[in-house]
């Protein structure tokens, strides 16, 4: 069997190989951590290549995910299905390694990493996910969830904002599953770090509550392997083991410098590497007493094996949580969802309460919790604005993490991207509150989270210049138009409680991307309908007040300006009779539909059509084409009661009335 230097050297050679061959990609964390990963992957961590989805699995994460060269390496030498040919065709068209390490397109990859900082996120949600479910479904007989969770970061990480808010949350929560690896090389980008980054960081993570393990010689397995063993022992804070390496090790002429962090080492470099390793093999050649070295198979069989009679166990001594634990697993919904669901619409409309929508939400969550333990609620220091605590609600706390609900503080960014690492985890379904103006705060987790197309919910309030007194620091204009722009992201702007429901019902039932909820803080009143309309809310867009016949003009219309344009088809008289509207509440999931069923509702031969929305109009012109108009949004707010600034900016039923009334005799 090879040494240890031997087995991270592998590492080190594929790294260096692969980047050369694509001409592209960052050689240099591999290299530098090459060691790290050696001790933690063939001594501590507990996975099966065999098996990448095996729930009790440890979670890796590489947070620093330019080194993606690192993980692959990883995951090709311990015996995962990532073929050499695979780690040739690094960065290349459809290559199953793609440049930054991405959730679903290599197994054993848990999650997209690249933004800096986030991946730190995602394992501190995957550690409060170990948590929580622990809590909720171990017995003093049976540990059924008991995993660790490792993530590896760099000085790029801890420079970004976001590493404060969820470091200083996870020493809050007492996360001592979580175990980081900082590698400290003092190189970033542009150079030496000590112009730019002087942070005193093990002070820093000691004050957020961390165990933090200082100045372990990154090269020297004998001192990693203390580290981690200290690092496990300590179950009631996370820990940080700060590893003191050099970027690019074993590049004689380029090691320690900013040279090697993304851009190939080149040929000669190469040579004069693999001379410096005492590595001999041509590139892409892997001897097979180091693959023997490296190979996880048989012992995460045995692993996964073991823990699989500690499931057989529990499903004799507890049933019926074996059964709940295994269908949370799964992400299903429990088989009579759809009928609750179409129960708890209906239950709305019979109702006609007039609620702010962020109430309606309220209500709905008050439904769907009641059915769905898996649900994990949470808000950014907002809870008593964005509702989205109910009756059920318990605090996730240090000493009690069996609860649903998780007081994040003023850390938008942070929770987001924790949801995505819950989501990841499996068995819980997270929803967080803030409100919609400070979705800029989280937007590049929301996008992660549709790029990995992860069932996470927001509870975005104040969706509009009806937060009123506030201002326009508080009035979303433009975060609707880009959350619609965003891929694969469904945005939902219900216009009542009903339309609340389904919404609610809509993004639990999705499992293959995120569901952003834009809610009122003002009074909206139920608008009237028929049972066929009930059913068909769920398409993103229907019929919700008729022509007689054809129309003549369309009024498409979400959130609170749906009552309103309702209203001013009712002030128009006898010229009511030419004009439908449409209630449009998710233009995602209404343009996902059949073409028969989009022409029945927005009828192409009908041109004169108008959009009302108290928001950016950009959204909105391909469905109103060039004869349509927009009532929108485009410019900041203003400070003022609600009401008057809908006037103000025109969303009022007689200026829709009138704006009608003008296309019509055009």
């Amino acid at each position: 069997m090879s040494n240890r230097r031997t087995l991270a050297n592998a590492i080190r050679v594929l790294s260096m190989d692969a980047v050369q061959k694509a001409n592209s990609g960052h050689p240099g964390a591999p290299m530098g951590m090459a060691d790290i990963a050696e001790v933690l992957w063939n001594d501590y961590l507990v996975h099966n290549p065999t098996n990448p989805n095996w729930f009790n699995r440890d979670r890796f994460v590489l947070s620093n995910g330019h080194g993606s060269m690192l993980i692959y390496s990883l995951l090709h030498l311990s015996g995962y299905d990532l073929s050499i040919e695979d780690i040739k065709d690094f960065r290349q068209m459809d290559s199953r390694t793609p440049g930054h390490p991405e959730y679903g397109y290599t197994p054993g990859v848990e999650t997209t990493t690249g933004p800096l900082g986030q991946g730190l996120a995602n394992a501190a949600g995957m550690a409060l996910s170990e948590k929580i479910l622990a809590d909720q479904f171990n017995t003093s007989s049976t540990k059924l969830v008991d995993h660790k969770t490792y993530v590896f970061l760099g000085d790029g990480c801890l420079m970004e904002g976001i590493s404060h808010e969820v470091a200083s949350f996870a020493g809050t929560q007492g996360l001592g599953k979580l175990i980081a690896f900082y590698d400290d090389n003092q190189i970033s980008i542009d150079g030496d770090v000590a112009g730019w980054f002087t942070d005193k960081t093990p002070k820093r993570f000691e004050a957020y509550g961390w165990q933090v393990i200082s100045k372990v010689d990154g090269h020297d397995s004998g001192a990693i392997k203390a580290a981690i063993e200290a690092a496990q022992a300590d179950e009631e804070r996370p820990t940080l083991i700060c590893c003191q390496t050099k970027i690019g090790s074993g590049s004689p002429n380029k090691e320690g410098t900013a040279a090697t962090h993304g851009a190939p080492l080149g040929d000669e470099e190469i040579a004069a590497t693999r001379a410096n390793l005492d590595w001999p093999h041509a590139p892409f050649e892997v001897p097979q007493d180091v693959y023997a070295g490296w190979s996880a198979k048989e012992r995460g069989a045995q692993q996964e094996a073991d823990w699989n009679k500690v499931l057989e166990q529990y499903l004799n001594e507890n049933p019926g949580k074996a059964d709940e634990f295994k269908r949370r697993l799964s992400g299903e919904l429990p088989k009579n969802f759809d009928d609750l669901m179409q129960g708890f619409i209906a239950e709305s409309q019979a109702s006609a309460e007039k609620v702010a929508s962020r109430k309606a939400s309220q209500l709905a969550i008050e439904k769907y919790a009641a059915v769905l333990p898996e649900m994990l609620g949470g808000s950014a220091d907002l809870t008593g604005s964005n509702l989205t605590n109910w009756s059920g609600s318990k605090a996730v706390t240090p000493q009690d993490a069996s609860g649903n609900y998780i007081y994040y503080g003023v850390r938008e960014f942070g929770m987001a991207a924790m949801m995505n690492g819950m989501a990841l985890h499996s068995g819980l379904i997270p929803y967080g509150g803030t409100f919609l103006i400070f979705m800029e705060y989280a937007r590049n987790a929301l996008r992660m989270a549709a790029l990995m197309k992860q069932r996470v919910i927001y509870v975005f309030t104040h969706d509009s210049i009806g937060v009123g007194e506030d201002g326009p620091t508080h009035q979303p204009v433009e975060q609707v138009a880009s959350l619609r722009a965003t891929p694969n992201m469904h945005t939902w702007r219900p216009c009542d409680t009903v339309e609340t429901m389904a919404a609610w019902g809509a993004a639990l039932k999705r499992n293959d991307g995120p569901t952003a909820l834009a809610l009122t803080r003002q009074g909206l009143a139920c608008q009237n309908r028929s049972s066929e309309m009930l059913s068909q809310i769920g398409k993103g867009g229907y019929i919700i007040a008729d022509s007689d016949g054809q129309p003549d003009l369309i009024v498409i219309a979400t959130g609170s300006e749906v009552g309103n344009a309702v209203e001013a088809k009712q002030q128009l008289g006898a010229a009511a009779n030419k004009v439908r509207i449409v209630s449009m509440p998710c233009v995602e999931v209404f343009l996902s539909q059949e073409d028969a069923y989009q022409s029945e509702v927005l009828p192409q031969d009908c041109r004169k059509r108008i959009a009302v929305e108290a928001g950016h109009s950009l959204s909105w012109y391909k469905l109103v084409g060039l004869d349509g108009k927009v009532i929108g949004l485009d410019r900041f707010g203003e400070s003022a009661p609600g009401p008057a600034l809908m006037e103000h900016f025109g969303f009022s039923s007689a200026n829709v009335a009138a704006e009608i009334e003008k296309m019509l005799a055009s």
